[in-house]
């Protein structure tokens, strides 16, 4: 009886044996996985630090990261620049649109109010998406990748590129920037006092508005970092961030919707379990919709991820 169902479940899902007891490939993906993880990580950290201060998910985060990488694709393509500096002038150049953004359609509204300001998020996402297929137009195009194409290192099939070891050190790299900013640094203080508790944080006068406004500039940038990191192994088009949003959606609910770690433990996670889940059950097209069975299994299971904080309210 149990060959039977084994046998049936490895017929439904195209499982290869083959495959299962290639130690290379395991590999492989696992360094596939390592790469693509580190990418969602950079995008669920974004969304940690709106969340963290405002208390809603920002769905514009991925469409602020869309013009950031066309930004760079213009820096890098058609005006000269190195990758490099073309990706830090778009970082910049998105979180000016960014802290514009917050000024003047999100500070008007009342912070407490969630509703209001998640449907202002969800039609900037409509209106920046639209906006870049109008300019750039719906064709696509290739950013070059900000690390050299070097010999990598192999194991057989498996190899460990530049690429893959780039992406996971600019994202620790990241969250040590942003652990002494937050930390060590006069604004950063003030950020995670509005984090913690923005009612305190105006009493003892901390203006909240442009602590908001530097929160959404630095995750802009942050998202621009982390599309930049994606895109040389896709093509650009208006609708690719869509994808890398969903995933890191699941990866910041997975870790944790107001942790920075977690964020990081999250994209790691949701990169090899795409991989893997791909490659060895032939689930590519089911991809989109595992990410979104991650996002719901979590919150049906433990809402706060595994390394979120759980409030607790006195009543």
């Amino acid at each position: 009886m149990f060959l039977e169902v084994s046998v049936g479940i490895i017929g439904t899902f195209n499982i290869s044996l083959d495959k299962l007891s290639n130690g290379e490939l395991w590999l492989a993906q696992f360094f596939r996985g390592l790469s693509d993880g580190a990418t969602y990580a950079s995008l669920a950290l974004a969304l940690v630090m709106i969340y963290k201060s405002t208390g809603f998910i920002n769905f514009a985060q991925g469409s602020l990261a869309l013009l950031g990488v066309y930004l760079a694709y213009v820096f890098s393509v058609e005006q000269g620049l190195p990758v490099a500096l073309a990706v830090v002038c778009a970082m910049a150049a998105s979180a000016l649109v960014a802290l514009g953004i917050e000024r003047i359609f999100i500070r008007p509204f009342p912070p407490n109010r969630v509703l209001p300001l998640v449907i202002v998020t969800l039609g900037l996402l409509l209106i920046i998406d639209s906006s870049v297929g109008i300019v750039w137009q719906f064709r696509t195009r290739n950013l070059p990748s900000m690390f050299p194409d070097g010999a990598p290192i192999e194991w057989g099939i498996a190899q460990l590129t530049w690429r893959t070891i780039g992406n996971l050190g600019t994202v620790f790299l990241v969250v040590g920037l942003l652990y002494l900013l937050l930390s060590r640094t006069k604004i950063g203080l003030a950020f995670r006092a509005v984090s913690s508790n923005l009612e305190s944080a105006q009493l003892v006068g901390i203006r909240v508005g442009p602590t908001l406004g530097f929160g959404w500039a630095l995750a802009a940038a942050i998202g621009t970092l982390g599309g930049s990191l994606v895109v040389p192994d896709l093509l650009l088009e208006p609708s690719v961030m869509l994808r890398v949003l969903i995933f890191s959606l699941a990866a910041a609910a997975l870790g944790g919707l107001d942790s920075m770690v977690g964020a990081v433990l999250g994209g790691l996670v949701v990169g090899l379990a795409r991989n893997l889940l791909v490659t060895f059950l032939d689930l590519s097209e089911l991809a989109l919709a595992t990410a979104v069975a991650v996002i719901l299994v979590v919150l049906l299971v433990r809402p706060t991820g595994l390394l979120g904080s759980t409030h607790l309210e006195r009543v």
